[in-house]
């Protein structure tokens, strides 16, 4: 096995950061005034390594907590190894400076700049009145499970999908029904079968859909065709749509993100939208998420439910971050999207070259690239160990997403280029040593 490059230290010596020819600090991110495109354009460098060793992280301080060998290199939890926005920062420290850090609750410069990202970006503007705070989306889905649905009642999902969804279900006591999606081995691509999905709302009296929207792991980006098929069967057999759109920001040109709610009223008004900058600016540990529920019926309900959980007011931090970033993101981020794209480009090319029977999903939207490796034979723990103990790395296996998943992995591919060619290298060299069997689940 090569030599492993400590985490982040690869890639041309820098300062801790990654701005390049920076402007000096930007207008205040709490003066609740519009973003307005920089007329000096800051540039971002994301190869410039940045050690997160040593700050708590769950991707690299807690390998041994979690059972690991150390030295594995980690690409497995959904988070980014880039800072976030510069203007971000700079609203934190003047914030932290202040020194009071008491109960918060976002103002209308908070929920102004939410919805004009939402409307620049996505062609959809939600009321600020549809806001329903809770310190994540996956706090929001366990919330929407039990404000919705009782003990024993079926919860669709589409697995293989984001395993949070299925604890939601199965630590609430209630039955998880799985419309399996299918999968296009040639084109490795997911689709929706459509009539298998009524059938399994009907047979098992189904009361809730949670839908991943952009999908993780396998990236799909769902048509607004799709979705309007999906949502027609929910509305006719009345069944709540709670739509996880987390990754929305990440859509890859020609590819867009179509929100569920932007779909028409109707199909508004039996959502609840999840959302938040978390993912997108790399914000997690601030723990401020956004969830949108438009029909007012259905807002009470949840807002019941986070009451009798004892959460009230957000992260004041996350507030101040969430606000900076959705007011003045929209160029680090277009920089960060070509930067994805050219380690997915990598990526690509990498198995092309050095494992070719293996099938990369190209993701229409999202960091995570989610890849089939069942030509090799090797399921669960088999498959576990190989990742771990001959490539060295730390992955998400395919059989935590559901059955339908197994004998898959998912590379987190936000990462500083070099890290990502050697992690792909180390995963490319086990394989080899390993010929695939041609046998397919």
């Amino acid at each position: 096995m090569p030599e492993r490059i400590p985490p982040h230290s690869a890639g041309k010596s820098a300062e801790p950061g990654h701005r390049a020819n920076a402007v000096s600090a930007s207008a205040s991110a709490t003066d609740g005034y519009p973003a307005a495109r920089p007329s000096v354009v800051r540039r971002y460098d994301f190869d410039a390594p940045t050690d997160r060793t040593g700050t708590d992280s769950l991707k690299f301080d807690r390998h041994v907590e979690r059972g690991k060998r150390p030295d594995l290199l980690s690409l497995w939890v959904a988070d980014m190894d880039f800072p976030c926005p510069d203007e971000a920062v700079e609203a934190l420290v003047k914030r932290a400076r202040h020194g009071i850090f008491g109960y918060s609750e976002p103002g209308s410069a908070y929920y102004q700049a939410v919805c004009d990202w939402m409307e620049r970006h996505h062609r959809w503007r939600p009321d600020p009145a549809w806001f329903v705070h809770t310190p994540g989306v996956v706090s929001a889905l366990a919330l929407i499970v039990q404000a919705f649905t009782h003990p024993g009642d079926a919860v669709l999902v589409q697995q293989p999908v984001y395993y949070p969804f299925g604890s939601s279900i199965r630590n609430n006591g209630r039955h998880l029904v799985n419309c399996p999606l299918v999968y296009d081995a040639e084109a490795a691509r997911y689709h929706i079968d459509f009539d298998a999905f009524e059938r399994a709302v009907t047979q098992h009296n189904v009361k809730l859909f949670l839908l991943c929207n952009p999908h993780n792991p396998g990236g799909r980006a769902w048509s607004a065709d799709e979705l309007r098929r999906l949502g027609t069967i929910c509305l006719r057999h009345g069944v709540i749509v709670a739509s996880d759109e987390i990754h929305m920001d990440f859509a890859y040109s020609p590819c867009v993100h179509v929100p569920y709610a932007s779909l028409g009223d109707e199909f508004a008004q039996q959502a609840i939208v999840c959302t938040s900058g978390g993912k997108t600016f790399n914000l997690a540990g601030l723990q401020t998420s956004n969830t949108i529920v438009p029909n007012p019926r259905l807002r009470r309900t949840l807002r019941a439910q986070v009451a009798r959980s004892g959460y009230s007011q957000p992260n004041s931090l996350g507030i101040v971050a969430t606000q900076a970033c959705y007011r003045h993101g929209d160029e680090w981020l277009a920089q960060l999207k070509r930067y994805l794209a050219g380690n997915l480009q990598l990526v690509r090319d990498h198995f092309a070259n050095h494992a070719p029977a293996a099938r990369v999903m190209i993701p229409d939207s999202t960091y995570l690239v989610w890849i089939d490796l069942r030509a090799w034979g090797r399921y669960g723990a088999d498959l576990e160990r190989l990742v771990e103990e001959d490539a060295g790395l730390w992955l998400d296996c395919g059989d935590m997403f559901g059955e339908d998943g197994d004998g898959f992995v998912r590379i987190n591919m936000a990462t500083q280029r070099a890290y990502l060619q050697q992690a792909l290298q180390q995963l490319t060299d086990a394989l080899a040593a390993h010929p695939p069997t041609d046998r397919q689940a």
